[in-house]
C-alpha cells in the first residue's frame, strides 16, 4: 500500500485545532452558544417557567423596597433563595423551590452560598418583632449568629420618591403593576423606615407556594 493512502488527511486536523489559539476559541465559543440555545431556548416556551405560580403577586411598594434595601445592603452574599428538591434540604427549608415563583424577581436571588441559612421559605416563619431585634442585633436572639448588625435601618427612611420609577421599570419587563398602583406607591412608603420595608419583604418571601 502506498504512503499516500496511509497519510492523514490534512485539510482539517485536530493537530490544525489545537495549535491555532484562534481557531480552538473561535471553535470552543461556537459549541458552547450552540449548547446553551438548546438548553435555555426551550425555558422561553415552558409555562412551568414562564408563568406565576397560582397565587403569586407582584412586591407591594413597600415590600418592592425593602427587597431593594436588601440588595444595597448584600444580604445576597451570605443568604440563598433556592431550596433544591434534595430530602435534606426541604425537611430544613420547606418546600422545593419551583421556577413560577420567581416571575416577577429581577434579579432573582438564587444561589447556593450559605454563611446564613436560605431564606426563601422564611416568610411567616418569625414575627415583625423578631426580625426588627435580629436586623438590630442577631446575636440577640442566636447568640451564635455571626451576622452583621443592622441598627441604622431602624432610623434610615426609604426614599419614596423612587418607588413609582421602579415600579415602572418592572412593568416594562413583564410585572403587571397597574397605573393606580404605580400612581399610589409614594404615598404608601412615605415615612416608612427601611427596618419596616426589610421586614415587609422577608414576610413575603416564598408564601405563593404552601
Amino acid at each position: 500500500m502506498s504512503e499516500s493512502n496511509n497519510a492523514a488527511p490534512k485539510s482539517f486536523s485536530h493537530e490544525k485545532i489545537e495549535t491555532n489559539n484562534f481557531l480552538l476559541i473561535a471553535l470552543t465559543l461556537f459549541v458552547l452558544a450552540i449548547g446553551g440555545l438548546v438548553e435555555i431556548v426551550p425555558l422561553f416556551f415552558q409555562k412551568s417557567t414562564t408563568e406565576a405560580v397560582a397565587g403569586l403577586k407582584p412586591y407591594t411598594p413597600l415590600q418592592l423596597m425593602g427587597r431593594d434595601v436588601y440588595l444595597r445592603e448584600g444580604c445576597y452574599n451570605c443568604h440563598s433563595q433556592m431550596i433544591r428538591p434534595f430530602r435534606a434540604e426541604t425537611m430544613r427549608y420547606g418546600h422545593y423551590s419551583v421556577a413560577g415563583e420567581f416571575v416577577y424577581d429581577h434579579p432573582f436571588q438564587w444561589g447556593s452560598k450559605r454563611t446564613g441559612p436560605d431564606l426563601h421559605r422564611v416568610g411567616g416563619k418569625y414575627s415583625d418583632e423578631w426580625h426588627r431585634i435580629h436586623l438590630n442585633n442577631p446575636r440577640d436572639v442566636v447568640p451564635e449568629s455571626n451576622m452583621p448588625a443592622y441598627p441604622w435601618l431602624e432610623t434610615s427612611k426609604v426614599d419614596d420618591t423612587a418607588v413609582a420609577t421602579r415600579m415602572s421599570a418592572l412593568r416594562k419587563v413583564g410585572v403587571p403593576y397597574t397605573d393606580a398602583e404605580i400612581a399610589g406607591a409614594q404615598a404608601e412608603v412615605k415615612d416608612k423606615t427601611e427596618m419596616e420595608a426589610v421586614i415587609s419583604y422577608l414576610q413575603v418571601l416564598g408564601r405563593a407556594v404552601k
